[in-house]
């Protein structure tokens, strides 16, 4: 699974520049008595040379780390050029953020760095037990807000007939089965008939009707599917991205006015409701616009890469983009 594209195109742009080192932003809401947590750092960022000819008016976007209920992120460490200037946008609400970064002039064969290096302190998601899960509801109606994670998106086609057929065919056969499931096995049988039926096969990315129709999908497609059937039941849910990773993640209400989203493993253990594993969270959802990218409907605000030549018969710039974990929060690197 691949969820960082790359682009080139050509706009001028411009943005202020900020102070970031020192800046912890995001407080953990939910309960962590049983959850892990693991702190490691992590770095992104760009380097943008100009092999073939200066260039001017360089505009960038890179997805860094979000802050959530899972997830607390600080900025530890810049590695910004002389003249890079860099400020920081959300995007949804939060569920994205980018950092832009600009540079009026690079001269031919120099190189700009925007790299920043990020402490991530992430925790797992315990499963509800069984006394949580039986107050765990599918929402009657669509919360304010939410009506874009029961739609359809791209790669996640929630109306369509063999989507459509297919939910109705689980939860028919969980009725026969267990009259009187609850809304949280309703669910989970979505998910169980997916990890059951769809092998686990790296590759390409698929959308939800291509990874029926095949049998098999990596980490995306097996979420693709797990969501456009729930979707398809009016059950919102979405895509979290995550270093090198996507899983689906469902929201129930718990109450009147109180909602949980909960994730679930797409590879490897069976993990519904539940994460044991943390991973550097980058973004949640599947249907993102950037303002520099009209008409775009993004998956993923994925980074991207605006200039100009400075001179007749230049060349845009090349550019390489960083996302790693460097170490274990405890200065020990990574293998």
């Amino acid at each position: 699974m691949r969820a960082c594209l790359t682009a080139v195109a050509l706009l001028i742009g411009s943005v202020a520049s900020a102070q970031l080192l020192d800046t912890p932003v995001g407080e953990a809401s939910a309960s962590v008595e049983e959850a892990q947590v693991t702190t490691v750092r992590f770095r992104v960022g760009a380097v943008v040379t100009a092999k073939r000819g200066a260039c001017r008016d360089i505009l960038g976007m890179v997805a860094v780390p979000i802050a959530c209920d899972e997830q607390q992120v600080r900025v530890v460490e810049e590695d910004f050029s002389p003249g890079v200037t860099a400020t920081f946008r959300d995007l949804a609400d939060g569920n994205a953020r980018q950092m832009l970064f600009a540079l009026p002039y690079l001269e031919n064969g120099a190189e700009a760095r925007a790299v920043l290096t990020y402490e991530v302190t992430t925790r797992t998601t315990p499963p509800p037990s069984d006394a949580e899960a039986v107050e765990l509801k599918i929402p009657e109606r669509v919360p304010r807000g939410m009506r874009g994670y029961v739609s359809p998106s791209s790669f996640i086609e929630a109306r369509h007939p063999k989507i459509k057929k297919l939910a109705r065919e689980i939860q028919k056969d969980l009725e026969e089965s267990n009259p009187d499931a609850s809304d949280f096995e309703r669910v989970e049988a979505v998910y169980d008939y997916v990890m059951e039926n769809i092998e686990y096969l790296e590759g390409p990315d698929t959308s939800a009707v291509t990874t029926l129709e095949t049998g098999s999908a990596d980490c995306h497609g097996r979420s693709a599917l797990i969501i456009a059937l729930c979707r398809s039941m009016d059950i919102p849910a979405r895509m979290v991205w995550v270093n090198d990773h996507v899983y689906p993640e469902i929201y129930f209400e718990r109450g009147e006015d109180d909602g949980v989203w909960l994730p679930s493993e797409s590879a490897g253990t069976i993990a519904f409701a539940e994460m044991p594993i943390t991973r550097p969270i980058m973004q949640k959802g599947d249907d993102f616009r950037v303002p520099e990218r009209r008409g775009e409907k993004l998956r993923y605000a994925s980074e991207f890469l605006m200039a100009y030549p400075a001179a007749r018969g230049g060349r845009t710039p090349s550019v390489k983009y960083i996302r790693e974990v460097v170490s274990d929060g405890a200065g020990v690197m990574a293998q």
